[in-house]
């Protein structure tokens, strides 16, 4: 069974920081492409950022240079950093697992930016 689970979420001030994990299961993670996705009341999901199997990063331009995805593959998990958080960061944030036809999807996690 696989299973994809976000850790970190939470309050956070306007230009504070937040690291969300996301852990796996039931994939063999190291083949797999890992993104984060959000999802902001009242908007569609939209992508954060990405990282492929060889570690090749893709960001979308409102979260560029204040976000860094990364990945363990021996702990079969993925991480974004946030910092400079904004208020425009308040959404649910998704972790992604994408290889070939398969697409895997968390629960989400809720992140706050709120002063």
């Amino acid at each position: 069974q696989v299973r994809l689970v976000e850790f970190g979420g939470g309050l956070v001030q306007p230009g504070g920081s937040l690291r969300l994990s996301c852990t796996t299961s039931g994939i063999i993670f190291r083949y797999y492409t890992m993104g984060w996705y959000r999802q902001a009341p009242g908007k569609q999901r939209e992508l954060v950022a990405t990282i492929t199997n060889d570690g090749i990063t893709n960001y979308a331009d409102s979260v560029t240079g204040r976000f860094t995805i990364s990945r363990d593959n021996a702990k079969n998990t993925v991480y974004v950093q946030m910092n400079s958080l904004k208020f425009e960061d308040t959404a649910v944030y998704y972790c992604n697992a994408r290889h070939v036809t398969l697409d895997y999807w968390g629960k989400g996690t809720l992140v706050t930016v709120s002063s």
